[in-house]
């Protein structure tokens, strides 16, 4: 697009929206726009252990701060894990009619931890051995002795794990809802979490049964963006 025709657009709502509809998709987008939040599951449906594995590979490959990869994934798909989450996750149906429920785990960020999540992107050729240093040190003066950062990071590193899952799940024809739905604290206690780990949420994942809806409607975007 020319700089001409962007000054048009700019200047003609019209045309604006004329571009926009006209704009490529794509599987990943199609992917995303497709998404739902998943009520029903077909209850007689399991995944493979190879098939979680894939899940949660797909989920760490998101972004984490300083490469800390400070999360956890437990796959609660057994009947008798199942049975002993729902009560403390509201009953919620979904706990146990999903193929799987992931406990979504974000770990406090520890600086420390660094050279040990860099040494195989040094071995790998993609980061020379003398740049580790530079990364750990803004990462201690960053999280050292600053629980409420450790914690942000957490959640945040275990918010974007989830939602290469979700998006993952869907494309493979998959169902899921992320819930927060839970007691924090006895999820902890009963899933044996250690003293840094927080579990952020619950995400059921399995193929769906008919009887959920399509995506909701969202606000315009005029209403949620603004150009600085």
């Amino acid at each position: 697009m020319n700089n001409t025709a962007t000054t048009a657009a700019a200047a003609d709502p019209q045309t604006s929206r004329s571009l926009a509809r006209s704009l490529p998709t794509n599987a990943v987008i199609d992917t995303i726009m497709a998404r739902s939040a998943a009520k029903y599951y077909d209850t007689t449906a399991v995944l493979s252990d190879d098939q979680i594995r894939d899940l949660v590979r797909i989920g760490t490959s998101a972004p984490t701060s300083f490469h800390l990869q400070n999360w956890r994934f437990i796959a609660v798909r057994s009947p008798e894990a199942k049975a002993r989450l729902r009560p403390i996750a509201w009953n919620q149906p979904a706990i146990t009619e999903a193929a799987v429920t992931f406990i979504i785990i974000g770990q406090l960020a520890d600086a420390s931890t660094v050279p040990d999540r860099l040494a195989p992107v040094v071995e790998a050729g993609i980061m020379s051995a003398h740049l580790v240093p530079e990364w750990e040190g803004p990462a201690r003066g960053l999280y050292d002795n600053q629980p409420q950062r450790q914690r942000d990071e957490a959640v945040r590193s275990a918010t974007f794990g989830a939602a290469a899952i979700i998006y993952a799940a869907r494309s493979l024809g998959l169902g899921s809802t992320p819930m927060i739905g839970f007691d924090v604290e006895t999820v902890h206690r009963e899933f044996a979490l250690a003293e840094d780990e927080i579990p952020v949420m619950l995400l059921t994942v399995g193929p769906e049964r008919p009887g959920n809806w399509p995506q909701k409607p969202r606000l315009p975007v005029a209403d949620v963006l603004h150009f600085a």
